[in-house]
Order: structure tokens, then sequence, then C-alpha cells
């Protein structure tokens, strides 16, 4: 089996890349020149890395055309949310665009695509969103992802949509973009950090997360799937458990309503995610907050990446 992963020096990539059976082929795409770091990958595993600019049509067409991957696992974007709101227009190149381009793409090459998109896509009024329920999105980044789930949905009914809650972990290549570990660096620091009590996920853990996509790569499910995890928690009782679990006091983390902060995209308030239909088609278990923090925190440790 042949995987190509876009954005492979990310956070969820480099889960993928390390959990991906030593059988199958790797290829990874970055807009960096070299991987910028490689070294979080197992013994055993060696990825085949090319450089690409996804706005850059007539590449992104010659490297699928000569790779001919059976799968892509799409998770490059622009994510920062704020950003997205101030230039709307490369969002939507970069997040909307693209993703089309690499859904056509895919079908005409014969590649299965599994897309990366985002609990944010709904607009917080009711919270536990199923696949059914329809988007509703409240700022330009979810915007630019509802459009990009569209395109791909449309290009093959073999496609995935796979929407991610908040990712909790560890990065397994390069720094990657953990809030978790930048929430760690503060607090071995001494700093107070401030996290939104008006915001309600459902986190996963990115190994599982990363697991999950690799099966979600070869079992032959085509539609909407929501990865999320088991526990429903606002973001500053989330911090909290994360810093007594790992033996920072609770009372360093304090609450914000990231909605009333001038200069901000708005945010749905409650985004939690029903993982229902996960749980009944993935091997792969879907964890609580704890369970996925002790994962995160005991795999690096122990080095079993």
């Amino acid at each position: 089996m042949k995987l190509l992963i876009t954005g492979c020096s990310g956070f969820v990539a480099g889960s993928i890349l390390a959990q991906a059976p030593v059988q199958w082929e790797l290829h990874g795409t970055g807009r960096s020149e070299k991987l910028p770091d490689a070294e979080g990958l197992p013994a055993g595993r060696t990825l085949q890395y090319h450089p690409l600019d996804l706005l850059d049509r007539e590449k992104m067409e010659w490297l699928l055309r000569s790779v001919r991957p059976d799968v892509v696992i799409h998770t490059a974007a622009m994510a920062n949310i704020d950003l997205c709101e101030s230039q709307p227009a490369i969002a939507m190149a970069m997040n909307t665009d693209a993703t089309e381009r690499l859904a056509v793409l895919c079908r005409e090459t014969g590649a299965r695509l599994v897309f990366c998109s985002t609990d944010t896509v709904f607009d917080g009024v009711k919270g536990r969103y199923t696949e059914s329920d329809p988007p509703n999105p409240v700022n330009v980044y979810a915007d630019t992802k509802v459009r990009a789930e569209q395109a791909v949905l449309a290009a093959s009914a073999d496609n995935v949509v796979a929407r991610l809650s908040l990712v909790m972990g560890l990065p397994v290549m390069g720094k990657g973009n953990s809030f978790l570990a930048d929430t760690l660096e503060k607090l071995k620091k001494g700093e107070s950090i401030k996290f939104p009590g008006n915001e309600i996920r459902t986190p996963i853990d990115v190994i599982t997360l990363g697991a999950a996509l690799n099966e979600l790569a070869v079992n032959g499910f085509g539609g909407i799937i929501h990865l999320s995890g088991n526990t429903r928690i606002n973001r500053y009782e989330m911090a909290r458990q994360i810093a007594g679990a790992t033996g920072f006091s609770p009372d360093r983390i304090l609450p914000v309503n990231s909605n009333s902060l001038p200069g901000r995209a708005p945010r749905p308030n409650d985004a939690s995610l029903d993982n229902a239909l996960a749980k009944r088609i993935l091997d792969t278990p879907m964890r609580s907050l704890s369970e996925g923090l002790t994962l995160a925190l005991s795999r690096i440790v122990s080095g079993e990446w």
C-alpha cells in the first residue's frame, strides 16, 4: 500500500507516519525544501519526501501522477483561525481550492482521499454534533473547511471527511502545533496560562487519532466521520486536569472567554462531537481525556515511537 500524506511535518501527520504499518510505502509533502525533522520515525519506517506548495497546481498534478498513491491523507491546511479571518482569500485558496484540486486528481489517478476537517464547522449552539447535523460555520477558517468537505465528498463516494476534535498530545516529529507541549513549557517556566471556559470540546489524543486515520485509509468506509474523545469538557477545565496530571498546580490555569477578546475571530461555544459512528466502525478505541493524556505522555517518555 502506497500512502501520501500532505503536511507531513505537522502534528497529526507525525502520528500517522509513526504508526503506519512497516510494509506501507510512505510519501509525504510539505512546503519546506527538506523535511524539517524525521528523527521521530521509528526504526523500519522510511519516508520519501516531496517539497510541494499546494497552490502550485502543475506540481501537485505531476506529483500525484508520478507517485500514484493508493491513499492520500490530507492534513495540510492554513489552520490559524485568526489569520484566516484577516486573510480570507489566501485561506480559501489554501483550504478549499487546493483541496478541491487534490480531490479531482485523486479521482483521476484512482486514489482514495481522507480529508482532515474540523469540529469547528458547527456553530456551537447545541453541541454533541453527529455526522448528519448540518454545518454552520461562524468564522472564515470553518467556512473554508465546509466548502472543502463538499468538494471531497462530491469527487468520490469512496472519500472520507474526518472531522477532528481538539487534538491533544506531544509531537512525534519536530515541534508541531501541540497546545499540550506549549502548555507544559509555560508551566515549567512558572507562568500562568489562560484557557477559554466558554469553549466546550471532546478532545482526542494524537496517538489515537493517528491510528484511526491509518485505519480509515484502508477500511473501505466512505463519507463523514467524527474522530473525537469520550470526554465532553470546556478547555479551561481540560487544562486544569492536564496541569494536575503532570504535577503542576491547576490554579496556574486561568479562565477567559475567547469570544470577548478583541481582534479575534468568533469561535463556536460548544463544538463537542458525537463519536458513536467511529466506535461502531473502527477497531481503534476512542478514549477519555485521562486515558488519552496518559497514553500521550507514556508513549513519548518510554520511547515507544
